[in-house]
């Protein structure tokens, strides 16, 4: 996917590392019924796409993302009907499930505002990095919609907390930098000039690390939400036993022998 090319964000890959950067600076790059459709189809992509190996996703001019186009959305779900309105939010929801689906793990780096619908897709992300500016709020009961849009009822009490996500849901406030990083929304804050930088350098160093293995990681923190103790450490079991299978878990292994660092292939 390297050559991937979309209309309605732009993408840069080099190095395994895709950077995904939402756009509509004028409106603190807001989503769109088109960028919706083609993040979820890129995502989907990204699942079989051997080349990139871990994504960055921000905003444009020291924004994340504003949530859903007051214009382009907001005005044309109100003259929808049942049917028109469940398929956008089912294509919505269809975006998360391709960021959780595909096995790059995806760094969201926020600055500035990210509400709404962008801070559901941050919440999607498996990593959060924001600036002390960094400002996240999800909005819909501001807006007369219930706080359960694109799984942020069963993600957000997972990273913060079943009593921190209520409160964030029914009342919609802002939660400032600072606080989003002392509750684990953030696992850290850097300054804004250094964010894309410090983003970049984590995904390549995860881009240059097992692959398989981190795939491996990644669907069994997908899988386990549903799962007893007992079959959570099963499944582990199993996952682990696939992974030392891989050719590089034998190159870790001779790495170690011949004292030099791994070289890993993701196979």
């Amino acid at each position: 996917m390297t050559g991937h090319a979309p209309k309605h964000f732009e993408w840069e890959a080099e190095g395994g590392v895709a950077t995904i950067t939402l756009t509509g600076a004028e409106r603190k790059n807001p989503l769109t019924f088109d960028s919706y459709a083609e993040l979820r189809d890129t995502f989907r992509e990204l699942a079989h796409a051997g080349d990139i190996k871990a994504v960055v996703l921000t905003g444009a001019e020291e924004n994340f993302c504003s949530g859903g186009d007051v214009r382009d959305i907001i005005g044309p779900l109100t003259e929808m009907d049942m049917g028109g309105l469940l398929r956008f939010t089912r294509m919505t929801g269809e975006l998360v499930k391709a960021m959780r689906g595909c096995p790059q793990p995806v760094i969201s780096a926020i600055d500035g505002v990210c509400v709404g619908a962008g801070a559901a897709i941050a919440t999607a992300s498996d990593i959060r990095l924001g600036t002390p500016r960094a400002k996240v709020a999800f909005l819909f009961t501001r807006v007369g919609l219930a706080g359960c849009d694109m799984g942020c009822c069963a993600m957000l009490p997972r990273i913060v907390g079943q009593g921190r996500a209520s409160e964030l849901l029914f009342t919609g406030r802002t939660m400032e930098a600072e606080e989003a990083e002392r509750w684990g929304f953030f696992n850290r804050l850097v300054e804004p000039e250094e964010l894309l930088g410090e983003a970049r350098e984590l995904a390549r160093n995860l881009a240059s690390g097992p692959n398989f293995a981190h795939g491996m990681t990644k669907t069994m923190l997908n899988q386990e939400w549903n799962m007893s103790l007992e079959t959570a450490i099963e499944a582990e079991a199993q996952a682990q036993a696939i992974c030392m299978q891989t050719k590089d878990f034998e190159r870790a292994y001779r790495a170690f022998i011949e004292k030099r660092r791994p070289e890993f292939e993701g196979d």
